[in-house]
């Protein structure tokens, strides 16, 4: 294994970004293998720089800060899986010797909303420290990386979260492999934070739950869930908005039957209904968090007006372009 001097100090800094992300449809599906569409939203975004501390500066190997306004546990939990994740790095490259590391981590992800928050940090931390050493990571060793790190936070991770943190455009998700989906028609996404915290591991073992308390469940779930999935991945590519308003909405209704929505994202959801969006649906885990609805440019603002009525603390705009697939 190689040690820490020469040309791997290849810079004094190394810096990584990386942006949210928000799921269409496949919540919980894509855990158990069924697609999942996600789009990124590049307008939050994580940005890590990782550089070399003096020795015997009092930090121990690494040490870590957090910008804005982390809780003292939050700081403290990033801090643990910083210190898995830069283990699994150097075994990953092939890094030996003793480091003292710098790391600081500005993250504009909310945490607990189902936009993918660790999994952005994670990946931001991963280009930094691969810039830092002086090391080419293949698109899929940054994945693998970012996905011990998601396995670590929250249990079985299904991957989506790693590969749509790093996507430039919608993307279809399967079992570890993505690709870009065909776009056929304009519009925006409205993203509205409820401000109510979501918990993945929680919402995880509500569903399991329920499966586990009646027969057929889970393969009634994955079956619709697929359907609504392929439904809408059709329907964008067709470029028929309407249609994938829909099968939003679908896809938040088989969520909210199976417990995963809450008073105030229901409320949110009727709200973007009732100002003419196409199609509106809880995003993420669920049990708070999110809402994304599909709209017209020329209701976004009236959409927007109600969602913050309705409870929303935040609301960010994605929009959606035409654009051919890439394989």
């Amino acid at each position: 294994m190689d040690g820490v001097s020469g040309n791997h100090r290849a810079r004094s800094v190394g810096v990584g970004r990386a942006h949210a992300k928000a799921i269409l449809l496949g919540e919980h599906a894509v855990v158990y293998g069924a697609a999942a569409l996600a789009v990124p939203i590049p307008q939050l975004t994580a940005t890590a720089s990782a550089g070399f501390s003096p020795a015997g500066d009092g930090q121990g190997e690494l040490s870590f800060t957090m910008t804005g306004s982390a809780s003292r546990a939050l700081v403290t939990q990033a801090s643990d899986g910083l210190r898995e994740l830069t283990a699994a790095f150097k075994d990953r490259v092939g890094v030996s010797g003793e480091l003292h590391l710098d790391v600081i981590l500005d993250g504009a992800v909310p945490t607990g909303r189902g936009l993918g928050s660790s999994a952005a940090n994670s990946r931001a931390i991963v280009l930094a420290l691969a810039e830092l050493f002086g090391r080419e990571l293949s698109d899929g060793a940054v994945f693998d990386l970012v996905q011990t790190a998601e396995n670590m936070a929250h249990g079985r991770a299904s991957g989506v979260d790693a590969m749509a943190v790093g996507a430039s455009a919608p993307l279809l998700f399967q079992a570890g492999r993505a690709r870009e989906l065909s776009i056929g028609c304009d519009g925006l996404f409205i993203v509205a934070d409820s401000g109510a915290a979501g918990s993945t591991k929680e919402a995880v073992e509500l569903l399991r739950a329920g499966f586990e308390r009646r027969a057929g469940a889970r393969e009634k779930f994955l079956e619709r869930a697929s359907q609504l999935t392929a439904r809408a991945e059709q329907a964008l590519a067709e470029g028929r908005a309407e249609d994938v308003g829909a099968q939003l909405t679908d896809y938040h209704d088989l969520l909210r039957e199976a417990g995963l929505s809450t008073e105030r994202i229901e409320a949110m959801v009727a709200a973007a209904l009732a100002a003419g969006s196409l199609g509106a649906k809880i995003t993420g885990g669920g049990l708070g968090g999110c809402v994304i609805a599909l709209t017209r440019p020329d209701q976004a603002s009236q959409v927007t007006r109600r969602l913050h009525e309705a409870g929303a603390v935040h609301t960010w705009v994605v929009p959606l372009r035409r654009r051919a697939e890439h394989v």
